[in-house]
């Protein structure tokens, strides 16, 4: 730190409150991943570890009420802890330090409660369960939003089952489409990403020094306990999954939560890039939901920019990085306790699902309040003009045309598209309807059924049947009956 930056920093101004990070920045998502929770989390596996301990009768009785007490969060400082965590390289061995202190303080009644703290664990049992339990809250309150999302997904899908729109392809209007098919493809990326998210599993870890629960089985020693029911004992303490076995290595609990945190993000990204392109105003198709203050320019009192859609993908665009550094973490721990692509791990699952769960609040309001112009999908829809039917008027008009000097019926039908695109694009619509009239003589096709094929509504296929089963497949994700936002079911307030 330079001196100039010094004083600020001893002015609390130091503080690391997210001002790069404004896609995250909320307290919602600090209490459920900023170092705080991790404090919790932490003080929360040593507690529980007491109680699993007393319960088997290998703790004082009584020990794990004052552990629990000690383990208070209100008592320790993050960032002193953090500092200190530079000696031992964990922030487990100066957070138990203090714990130690403050049970020696609390027992008053001498009665041991100390020899409850940590017994037979390592710092990676304790710092790799808290990391679940982190997970787990978090993963809780993301999948609350998702299908808040979700479900106004589905209702879009529903409300404009029949809105017509252009479907566009490498950029370029492609066929008739409808943006309830639309809305129906965005649920079906983010419901099959949260059903992948709620099947994540979050195991307790232990296994003492080098997994092989040696210290553990010397406690349990003449005890009707073993360590794996200790583990167990633990896992249930906590609310997470118990384990076969310890996976110190092992490091697929920690990369599923990352591959359905980016699976995610994934989905989100793909409904805010296609929110930004359809909110240009030279396409104004939809529109996000207004607030005050949202949106402004420093500098141009008339921008309304797409701010959520804009998070939303910054978001998305960070991920993979993320998910990336969990899998090159996993694939480096070498011996049975690594030296150091653990420490890698922290700070990238801790950003993932800060990540998410910020984004998450972001597009669980887009969806709710996105605003749709029919009439704008219509304009931009009639700009091709009954060029975009070329394909269904092909297929269905070519078996009738007979062979003219060696062409075929379908390619005689190319030439009336290649002759159409020759004119100026204000003029194509009206060219290939004569173009296309005097190409079909009216004894093999008349007027009225070539107005039809020159319908759009005609030609979206199965459209309404594709929106259907997506929902279908997933009703978990479909249904409204859900909590307003994760806000409650976490009791912590979005930014």
């Amino acid at each position: 730190m330079t001196d100039a930056a010094a004083p600020n920093a001893a002015a609390g101004h130091g503080v690391d409150a997210g001002l790069l990070r404004p896609a995250s920045a909320s307290p919602m998502v600090a209490a459920l991943t900023g170092d705080g929770a991790v404090l919790a989390a932490i003080l929360a596996v040593e507690a529980g570890w007491a109680a699993a301990l007393e319960q088997a009768g290998l703790a004082p009785a009584g020990s794990a009420a004052v552990v629990a007490s000690a383990a208070e969060p209100g008592r320790y400082k993050a960032a002193d802890i953090a500092v200190r965590a530079q000696g031992g390289g964990n922030p487990v061995i100066p957070l138990l330090a203090d714990l130690r202190r403050h049970v020696a303080a609390l027992d008053t009644a001498n009665i041991g409660a100390v020899k409850a703290v940590h017994t037979s664990l390592t710092s990676q049992d304790v710092l790799d369960t808290a990391l679940m339990l982190l997970a787990r809250n978090s993963v809780a309150a993301l999948l609350a939003d998702v299908k808040g999302t979700t479900a106004a997904l589905a209702a879009l899908a529903g409300q404009h089952a029949d809105t017509l729109c252009v479907g566009r392809s490498l950029t370029q209007h492609s066929l008739p489409y409808t943006f309830g098919l639309r809305a129906a493809q965005w649920f079906h990326g983010l419901a099959a990403a949260g059903r992948q998210l709620a099947a994540v599993e979050f195991p307790v870890q232990f296994g003492g020094a080098a997994g092989t629960l040696a210290a553990g089985t010397v406690l349990t020693a003449g005890s009707a306990a073993t360590p794996f029911s200790l583990a167990d004992a633990l896992a249930a303490q906590l609310g997470l999954a118990p384990a076969a076995a310890p996976w110190h290595t092992s490091r697929l609990p920690i990369t599923s939560i990352g591959n359905a945190a980016a699976a995610v993000l994934d989905a989100f990204g793909k409904i805010a890039a296609d929110v930004l392109f359809l909110s240009r105003p030279e396409v104004a198709e939809v529109a996000e939901p207004r607030a005050a203050g949202r949106g402004v320019s420093s500098a141009m009192p008339q921008k309304q920019n797409p701010v959520l859609s804009v998070l939303v993908r910054s978001t998305a665009l960070q991920a993979p990085n993320l998910a990336a550094q969990l899998h090159l973490a996993a694939a480096t721990f070498n011996d049975e306790r690594p030296d150091g692509a653990w420490h890698t791990e922290w700070p990238a699952l801790q950003q993932l699902l800060a990540l998410a769960l910020g984004a998450a609040g972001n597009i669980r309001e887009l969806a709710e309040g996105l605003q749709v112009h029919p009439d704008a999908m219509r304009r931009n829809l009639d700009l091709a003009g009954p060029l975009l039917l070329a394909e269904g008027v092909s297929a269905a008009v070519a078996p009738l045309l007979p062979e003219l000097d060696g062409r075929s019926g379908k390619q005689q039908l190319q030439d009336v598209v290649d002759q159409t695109l020759q004119a100026q694009p204000s003029e194509q619509p009206s060219a290939y309807r004569k173009l296309l009239r005097d190409a079909v003589p009216a004894g093999l096709l008349t007027d009225l059924r070539l107005e039809e094929l020159l319908d759009p509504a005609s030609y979206l296929g199965q459209s309404r049947e594709i929106s259907r089963r997506i929902l279908a497949a997933y009703p978990d994700f479909a249904s409204p009956d859900l909590p307003a936002s994760a806000t409650d079911a976490n009791g912590a307030h979005r930014g």
